[in-house]
């Protein structure tokens, strides 16, 4: 396959060479991947901008929780988009819902006004959303460029019936498999799903640099320890960008 998408959600400056060097062709950038993703900082932006060669797309999140953000929040993201879209970005990854699990179209409207110009990705809000087909012809009319999406599933491949669906119905719009994706599940989606584009993390853990350990003190989530680091592998990113030349 020539004309596929690998990109690589990175949190890090050392993830994202690395997924250049597996040969992800894009970057999501952003901080904080082990709760999903956040907004990154634009030293982190700028740093990756002067190491990496492929596109980077800007994950806007202002905060760990839902996506029905308010007027506050929806500025943040906004100056955000301006912000980034002025240092040179791709795109941006943005996503809002209302209280009843439908797209904010009037929010999403002033959003899309501040990216034009750039791409824009709908993130997996899509995922939570009530109706994914409803939400998919919103994002036709809206100018969205690409769908991160599980199939509204945990795991792409649990999903794989929707993304079916969403693929042969997406038009203009680029279906973007996320959520479990790896060189092992990809042969077995593109079958399912036909789709041409993938998103991974590739990540493996590595033990902290750190010799002096402190017992009992936690900096972060419960359960998330402070001495495990996770980065890209260039070796898994590599293995699914090989499968996808071959398809």
């Amino acid at each position: 396959m020539n004309n596929y998408v690998l990109e690589c959600c990175a949190d890090s400056v050392q993830s994202a060479i690395n997924a250049e060097k597996g040969g992800a062709n894009r970057i999501e950038l952003c901080s904080a991947l082990v709760i999903g993703g956040l907004s990154p900082s634009v030293c982190l932006f700028d740093e990756v901008m002067k190491n990496c060669s492929i596109k980077v797309n800007v994950l806007l999140r202002p905060r760990f929780g839902d996506f029905c953000y308010d007027d506050y929040e929806i500025e943040i993201i906004k100056n955000e988009i301006k912000m980034f879209r002025e240092r040179g970005a791709n795109g941006v990854v943005i996503g809002v819902l209302k209280p009843d699990g439908t797209l904010d179209m009037e929010k999403m409207k002033y959003l899309m006004e501040e990216a034009k110009g750039i791409d824009v990705t709908l993130h997996r809000a899509f995922d939570v959303a009530k109706d994914p087909y409803k939400t998919l012809e919103q994002a036709k009319e809206l100018g969205i460029n690409t769908i991160l999406t599980s199939g509204q599933k945990n795991s792409a491949m649990d999903g794989a019936e929707l993304l079916k669906d969403l693929v042969s119905k997406s038009e203009n719009v680029d279906i973007l498999v996320g959520s479990g994706v790896s060189a092992e599940v990809i042969k077995p989606l593109y079958d399912m799903t036909k789709a041409t584009s993938y998103h991974m993390s590739g990540k493996v853990t590595l033990e902290s640099r750190m010799t002096y350990r402190k017992e009992g003190v936690s900096m972060g989530a419960a359960g998330v320890s402070e001495f495990e680091i996770f980065e890209t592998s260039v070796e898994k990113v590599k293995a699914a960008s090989e499968l996808l030349k071959a398809l």
